[in-house]
């Protein structure tokens, strides 16, 4: 496993959680870097955050996904960069990025199930998260 791990800000933590599930079904997809950019431009979380930091966070994070122990480095960063305030944001922002091709993929599925599971979301609230990101991507189409 790496050795040193870079530590993260809060908002790297947010990207990286972003990123995250973009890249958990092996496949990023356009409409998800999208969000993240979207969601980094205007969320006021990130009013004062380097959108550059945003490739450095990625690559941390892939590189964390090639390792044996990645996603339990990459939780134990979350943890250490996001004051317990910011976790349901996390969860949202991670659903948001989830839901912004209009379908869950299984792993999708399962790294949202770590999420809430690693930063203790409620199930209540999960779901209420959940609800609102997946009405905000709606369509007009099925």
């Amino acid at each position: 496993m790496t050795s040193e791990l870079p530590s993260l800000s809060p908002c790297d933590a947010l990207v990286a959680v972003m990123v995250a599930v973009s890249a958990s079904d092996s496949n990023i997809r356009t409409s998800e870097l999208v969000a993240i950019q979207r969601m980094v431009d205007h969320a006021p979380v990130f009013a004062d955050y380097d959108d550059q930091r945003i490739r450095a966070v990625s690559q941390t994070v892939m590189t964390l996904f090639e390792e044996e122990d990645g996603l339990d480095a990459l939780f134990g960063l979350l943890r250490d960069a996001l004051p317990e305030r910011l976790y349901e944001t996390a969860y949202a922002l991670a659903c948001d990025v989830g839901a912004a091709d209009g379908r869950l993929y299984d792993g999708e599925i399962r790294m949202l199930a770590e999420i809430r599971e690693e930063l203790d979301i409620s199930r209540l609230h999960a779901a209420a998260i959940e609800l609102s990101a997946r009405v905000r991507h709606m369509t007009l189409q099925d």
